[in-house]
């Protein structure tokens, strides 16, 4: 059980009143940015291709393989930023790099 002197937040998405600690675990959860195999990933993490990308606007293809270190997390669970050495400000999503 909760505690009796818990806050109580409103759930927009349930539209119920729900326990506030309930609604932040919740969104914590949910904020998490995992790999492509379900790893949780973090700033500056190394993360490896699980196949070839082609870059649009660089012209380029990274291959399946390469190895992008010290990414940076962005907003979105599903996109990360990193950078790769002929390859500056570079966003790839989370369902092709692997932690490495």
């Amino acid at each position: 059980m909760n505690g009796e002197n818990d806050d109580y937040a409103y759930d927009e998405v349930t539209g119920e009143w729900r326990p506030a600690s309930e609604i932040a675990a919740e969104k914590a959860k949910a904020a998490e940015v995992r790999d492509a195999s379900g790893n949780v990933l973090a700033d500056g993490d190394s993360v490896i291709l699980i196949k070839d990308l082609k870059v649009k606007g660089a012209g380029q293809t990274l291959k399946q393989g390469t190895v992008i270190k010290s990414i940076r997390l962005t907003g979105d669970p599903d996109e990360i930023d990193c950078r790769h050495d002929t390859i500056k400000g570079l966003v790839l999503r989370t369902e092709f790099v692997r932690k490495r």
